[in-house]
């Protein structure tokens, strides 16, 4: 099992987010299509995206000490995105540029907000997997699982906390599970992975559902369910809502928040950012999210 989160005053932490780096080209349109249909879109953007950055981007906004780690292509588009890391304060000493085309994420975004996407590794197949993480390692499955294993093995061997977002969701071998501190997945996924039940069974020590405008759920072992309620917002974009609440979450960890205080700041922050589109240009600052804590 998993060492469990030992709470501290509050105060400016280390995340390392291991992940992907895309492009994201976002079309929009009234309603999505079904197969085999096509439609006009209204509308068309291109963000800086792929969920490593945008949990980097996230952790950094909230005001913690963040190192990307990660890989770019040559090319204009991962020049963009190495500014946009850059711009945010992350520290990318670790992250690689490599001989292949910088990853892209194809969305369609319906006139109610929700979306449908395509990833498209490209780069992100190269992730590096040579870094020692500090503070909290937050990780998903963007990148290859050998990438994600290597990360986990590194944090725990360095007292790491580690946190994964299992997005998009597949299998992830028991010896991986055996590590996690926390784990947040959506509605979806938990399903995906065999429910609440067997992820605390396999040894992760919390375990965090999403539920969009639903807010969230906390597990924990032995104790019983907590929910965290989410703002009521107007939605424009749920683009990389979810990778804001886990940013935020791993920034707040580090900072020594205890896990439903870490949680409630996620889904506010997850909340704000469906109210502005786009992945980055929707993560909110601290100071927004500080405004609607309890």
């Amino acid at each position: 099992m998993s060492s469990p989160i030992d709470p501290s005053p509050p105060g400016r932490g280390q995340v390392c987010v291991v992940g992907s780096a895309n492009l994201d080209l976002v079309a929009g349109v009234a309603r999505r299509p079904g197969p085999g249909e096509t439609l006009l879109g209204h509308s068309y953007a291109e963000h800086p995206g792929g969920k490593g950055l945008n949990q980097a981007v996230a952790a950094a906004r909230q005001g913690a000490a963040t190192t990307f780690v990660g890989s770019v292509g040559a090319d204009a588009a991962g020049e963009r995105l190495t500014a946009v890391l850059t711009e945010a304060g992350c520290d990318i000493d670790a992250m690689s540029v490599v001989d292949a085309p910088t990853g892209r994420a194809l969305i369609i975004v319906d006139d109610a907000g929700e979306n449908s996407i395509v990833v498209v590794p490209g780069a992100n197949d190269y992730c590096p997997t040579a870094h020692t993480p500090q503070g909290v390692l937050l990780v998903q499955l963007e990148v290859p699982m050998d990438v994600v294993a290597a990360s986990v093995h590194a944090a725990k061997s360095t007292g790491c906390t580690v946190v994964l977002n299992p997005a998009p969701a597949r299998d992830v071998p028991t010896e991986i599970l055996a590590a996690v501190d926390v784990i947040v997945p959506n509605e979806h996924e938990v399903e995906l992975l065999g429910g609440v039940a067997h992820l605390l069974d396999a040894g992760v020590g919390v375990v965090v559902v999403t539920r969009g405008a639903d807010g969230a759920e906390v597990y924990q072992h032995d104790a019983a369910p907590i929910q965290i309620a989410a703002p009521t917002v107007t939605v424009v974009d749920t683009t990389g809502a979810g990778d804001t609440l886990s940013g935020t979450v791993a920034a707040a960890l580090a900072s020594g928040y205890n896990i439903v205080d870490a949680v409630r700041r996620g889904v506010i922050a997850g909340s704000l950012a469906t109210t502005v589109a786009g992945a980055v240009p929707s993560i909110p600052m601290a100071a927004a999210v500080d405004a609607l804590t309890p």
